[in-house]
């Protein structure tokens, strides 16, 4: 699977002058927990998550302490640049789903922008992959049965079946035929495994 078959689209957006406090509205709305920073120009320059808006965003209660507190004499982060990252992990649309998990958990980081040629184009997150995996078994086969049709309009027929996003393929066409068989099966979104008896 490709990151092109998860990402979200359009990509909702900050822009690095913008109020903290706006952007955190625009995450809150949007049911994110990062958005892509874009610059004058429209181009990306840094990346705003929950953790980054919300630095320096409360005061200590003092109900919480017995000792006296001190006041911070640094003003808040006032703008999207204040406190956004600099340096952006991003990813292309066909980058492979398997090497972009290995990606979010070396980086320990939620979401990436999608790039084509410089420019952005998505974003996927960990919640995307999670969607696709959250399909159901029946969803499944109807889309492992569709990949098949339109490749094999008047046959070969495979029986399918799913349990748990693990696809078996019944029948057999032929060794080459039965191989591209399991190899448009682990294209569709959610698929974890493939068998082919």
């Amino acid at each position: 699977m490709l990151v092109r078959e998860v990402m979200s689209s359009p990509v909702i957006t900050l822009r690095s002058g913008e109020a903290v406090r706006e952007a955190i509205r625009v995450l809150y709305a949007n049911n994110i927990t990062a958005a892509p920073v874009l610059g004058d120009h429209g181009e990306l320059v840094g990346i705003a998550s929950e953790m980054d808006l919300l630095c320096g965003a409360f005061l200590p209660d003092p109900r919480a302490s017995a000792r006296p507190l001190v006041d911070s004499e640094e003003p808040a982060p006032r703008h999207v640049a204040d406190v956004m990252s600099r340096e952006v992990v991003t990813v292309s649309e066909t980058t492979d789903i398997a090497l972009l998990i290995d990606l979010l958990v070396a980086k320990r980081i939620k979401s990436v922008p999608v790039l084509r040629d410089g420019e952005l184009v998505g974003m996927v997150s960990r919640r995307d992959l999670i969607g696709m995996l959250a399909r159901s078994d029946t969803a499944l086969r109807a889309a492992v049965m569709s990949a098949l049709r339109e490749q094999y309009p008047s046959g070969p027929s495979w029986g399918v079946t799913v349990h748990e996003g693990e696809v078996v393929l019944h029948g057999h066409a032929g060794e080459r035929i039965d191989r591209i068989a399991d190899l448009l099966t682990r294209t569709v979104p959610g698929v974890s495994r493939v068998r082919h008896v």
